[in-house]
């Protein structure tokens, strides 16, 4: 009886630390990077509370909100909408967490993959 209590204390307390495992990514990020339409400055202001990450990505011409922000473990990814010209924009950015480093695949939907590294600001 000791055992399966025991056993079932471990699992509870695992639970409720597992969402603490999150990357702690809060603070500015930046990377510098290439796209079809030349090089990208971005500075990403990221604010994690648990698994649900938000903040804003500010290029060289715009700032937006991130929107649908997750992180778990040391996996990331958010979308971010922005409008050019009357077209709404769609990036959806899939990221891996090492140090201080966040290695993203930015994709604009129905169109190409850019591999960017996001360094933390110190």
């Amino acid at each position: 009886m000791k055992l399966r209590m025991g056993a079932a204390l471990a699992i509870f307390v695992l639970a409720i630390c597992l969402p603490a495992l999150a990357a702690d990514i809060s603070g500015q990020w930046t990377a510098t990077f290439n796209t079809q339409v030349g090089e990208q400055h971005y500075v990403y202001t990221f604010k994690v509370d648990g698994e649900k990450l938000t903040g804003t990505a500010k290029s060289d011409d715009s700032t937006t909100e991130i929107q649908n922000g997750v992180v778990k473990g040391d996996d990331v990814s958010f979308v971010e909408n922005r409008d050019y010209q009357g077209q709404k924009l769609v990036f959806t950015y899939v990221g891996k967490v090492s140090g201080d480093e966040i290695k993203f695949t930015r994709e604009l939907t129905g169109f190409d993959k850019e591999v960017l590294v996001a360094k933390r600001v110190k």
